[in-house]
């Protein structure tokens, strides 16, 4: 079962590709509206381009993300998830936000097309998600 983004949310990113496509305005003011300070945060990961997209050759992908404090997150897009421990709290045990900063910076990035790119081997993928979970305990 896939899981989806609140329609809200796939509205905005939909609006902001039109946007970027057109080169008309930003759309940060509604940014900011449904995301708060995090809308913020993440535009300025985007800036300074944070976020690198690993690719393998079986097709899989990991997003990671360069966080401000200089500790690296893994988000995977597909199931919108973070490593991060913002995203644990705030999004999946107090619901109290959509998403973390680096999970909308991912989103922000790829409308955007700004992602670093870089392609690793399968077992390379393997083992960077398995690093991650070793830091993670």
């Amino acid at each position: 079962m896939a899981v989806v983004l609140p329609a809200v949310v796939e509205e905005l990113l939909s609006e902001m590709a039109a946007a970027v496509q057109e080169s008309a305005r930003s759309t940060g003011s509604r940014l900011k509206f449904l995301f708060g300070s995090s809308a913020t945060q993440a535009l300025d990961l985007v800036d300074r381009q944070s976020i690198t997209l690993i690719s393998s050759p079986s097709g899989r992908h990991v997003y990671q993300v360069l966080g401000s404090s200089g500790k690296t997150y893994t988000c995977l897009a597909s199931c919108h998830y973070c490593s991060c421990p913002a995203f644990a709290f705030s999004v999946l045990r107090k619901s109290d936000s959509i998403l973390c900063k680096h999970l909308l910076a991912v989103y922000l990035s790829q409308v955007m097309r700004t992602c670093q790119q870089l392609s690793v081997s399968d077992k390379q993928l393997t083992d960077i998600l398995l690093m991650e979970k070793k830091q993670e305990a």
